[in-house]
Formats: C-alpha cells, structure tokens, sequence
C-alpha cells in the first residue's frame, strides 16, 4: 500500500467514525428527548400547615413513668447515613401523573379524565405510592377564564377543556397540562411529568401482554335491574383472567360508589404491573412502548420510560402501596356548575388535601396524628400489589 492510500484510508476511517458519533449523537438526543410537551407548572409557594418529619428523632432518656421521650432536646444524630446510589440510573424520586381518558377513539382531542392517579417513584428505597384523586372535585380551573367565563369545574373537566377540541387552553402541554395546573392551583401538586392514556390505547396495552389476572376480594356487580343478561357486568369474588375489553369493563363499573371503583382500579393496575414484569413479557416491553408511542400523551422520554421498566422488574409487590383517602372526609353535594348544570360533587377540606399531597410527593405518607386529625388509609383487602 502507498503512502498515498495509507493517507486516503485514514482520512476515510476518521470520517466514518465522526459520522459514527454524530449518529451516535443524535440517538442519544433522540433517547432523552421527551415524547411530548413538557409540564409548564409555576413553581409552588405552598407552606403547608401540618409536618410531616422523615425520621422520628431519639430522645436522651426515657421518663420511668410513662416510658415515653420526655420534652428536651434531641441527641445530636452523630452516624452519617451511607449514600445509596439511586436503581437503573433514575433520579432519587419522580413524581407523575397518570390519568385515564374516557375518549373512546385513538385521538386526544376530547375526552375527560376520569381516572386520575398521583405516582411516587422511589429509585433510592425502591418504592412506588400511588394515591387516587376523586373526579368529582369541584376545583378552580386556572387561565381558561376568557372561554365563556369558565373559572371552575370538576377536576376531570380540566382536562376536557386542557385538549384542543375546544380550544380553551393554550399550553403546549394541553389535556395533562392543564389537569397539572388544576392540581398545582388547588393542593399544590408538583408532577414532574404526566402520562394519558385513552380507553381504546388501554385495550390495546393489556391484549399486547396477553391479558392480566385480578384477584379480586368482592364481587362487582353492575348490572341494572333490567339487565340480569350482562354477564360482561358482573365480575364475581376471585381471580379472573381478563382480556383488555374485560379489564376496561372492570375499571369503569362502579355500582358501590367512586371509592369502590378507584380500588377495583387499583386491582387492574396490580394486574398489568404483575404482567408487565414477568419474565416473558418484561423483554417485549421496548417493543411494546414504541408501538403505543403516538397512541399515548405523555411527556417521559425513552430513557425514562426505560429506567421506570427496569425499577419495575426490581420491586416486589409490597414495594407498591395502594392509597386510598378516607371517604369520611368527604361530603357529598351539587353545585349549579355554568357548563355542565346541578351536578354532583365532592367538598372536602382542601387544605386537608395539600397537607397530605405535599407528603405524598415528599416520600412520605402518615404523620403527626395531632397535626393531622383525618388521613387517608390503605384498602383493607389489599394494600399493595402481592
């Protein structure tokens, strides 16, 4: 080989590789990239009322009386705990809304969000909370007040008129924005990124895996009184193996009430995690997300949505708590609403519900029972994903 060759093939290997890493660039670009707009939520100002500490703190001496911490100072915490680096790569915690569209098509312009979840990802424990919101708060609905005088509504409405159907909102991050901001204006929920799916994406998700087992502790019985035919409305105590249009049926049926409902959807949700992190599905699961990729609103990137799958194969089921609030804190009533008329809905002390959304989001969940009088508990049946 010449020295003029010799010249040529390594001009040429330097080009290949620097075309080597411009694509391998842009891939990664591509892989951080978000999927959709991000969340525009002004940053909350909220000083909650009720503390919630991380750690209890030990007292110098127990009093012999009462063999309870005598009021002092605490003992200086001298041990510096051991770093723990946080699992497959993810922050230390990720908060995210989940929410569920009742549109019936594949497209997002419509649609409420009827099924509306808070979602605490702990990389660092490993953990996952995930705490039920009710639809039917009636709630201030921020900058849509110039759309036919629009200033409050349900909280699934937010998300109705955060879509570009009606063209109410002019966020980039529409439906889920706009619930985000509801959610931020009224309990000071900080979601650092959202995640809609529609009930024809739902269907589809669960016949990607074959379908999911629900073992379910009650049976959920939505039949009206002329309708002893529908077997399709009856879901009886025990397990079921059901397919997406059985699951769906399952998480919309709510002849107990909205409480009864949410924890049934709790058992549907159990159910697609139990599938998505068995062994012969957890491999499809890049394939599964890229296929669903424009058939869900969501703001995760591919590198996130892969750091969540990995997590997802390193929890058990009692990693994942199931929170439920305590149904005595809210009050059923109506309101003459501008758009929808005399509807139903729920008033609950809001400053209640910050108190508790600003634990949930911190990590924690039960506090102080001085400070706060009324907290949310577990579903007795099943409180975690086993």
């Amino acid at each position: 080989m010449t020295r003029t060759q010799k010249i040529i093939l390594f001009f040429l290997g330097l080009g290949v590789l620097c075309l080597c890493l411009l694509v391998a660039g842009v891939a990664y670009q591509l892989w951080k990239k978000p999927l959709g707009p991000s969340l525009q939520l002004p940053t909350s100002t909220y000083a909650p009322f009720a503390t919630f500490p991380p750690t209890w703190t030990p007292f110098a001496e127990q009093s012999p009386a009462t063999n309870q911490p005598p009021a002092g100072t605490p003992v200086p915490i001298t041990e510096t705990p051991t770093p723990v680096s946080a699992l497959c790569g993810g922050p230390d915690q990720m908060n995210i809304l989940a929410i569920g569209s009742d549109q019936r098509g594949d497209l997002y312009n419509y649609g409420l969000g009827d099924v509306i979840r808070l979602v605490h990802v702990d990389f660092v424990k490993p953990q996952v909370m995930i705490m039920s919101l009710p639809r039917d708060l009636y709630v201030e609905i921020p900058g849509i007040s110039d759309h036919y005088g629009i200033t409050h509504g349900k909280l699934n409405q937010s998300y109705l008129y955060g879509n570009p159907g009606f063209g109410y909102y002019d966020g980039a991050d529409i439906g889920p924005g706009l619930m985000a901001r509801t959610l931020n204006h009224n309990f000071g929920a900080q979601p650092d990124n959202y995640i809609a799916v529609n009930m024809q994406t739902f269907i589809k998700i669960v016949n990607a895996v074959d379908g999911i087992s629900v073992d379910l502790p009650i049976t959920i019985d939505g039949r009206a009184a002329d309708q002893a035919g529908r077997s399709d409305l009856i879901f009886y105590a025990g397990s079921h193996n059901l397919n997406g249009k059985q699951a769906l049926q399952l998480a919309r049926l709510r002849p107990y009430g909205v409480f009864d409902r949410a924890k049934a959807q709790n058992e549907v949700l159990c159910g697609l995690y139990n599938k998505l992190t068995a062994p012969s599905v957890v491999g499809d699961i890049p394939g599964i997300i890229s296929s669903f990729e424009d058939n869900v609103q969501t703001d995760l990137s591919p590198a996130q949505l892969s750091q969540l799958s990995c997590l997802g194969t390193q929890l058990k089921g009692s990693d994942i708590r199931l929170l439920n609030w305590d149904e005595g804190i809210f009050n059923g009533t109506r309101v003459d609403d501008p758009i929808i008329g005399y509807t139903f809905i729920w008033d609950v002390d809001f400053n209640l519900m910050r108190n508790y959304v600003a634990a949930f989001e911190r990590g924690e969940w039960l506090g102080d029972a001085s400070t706060a009088p009324a907290a949310p508990v577990d579903y007795p049946n099943k409180s975690f994903c086993d």
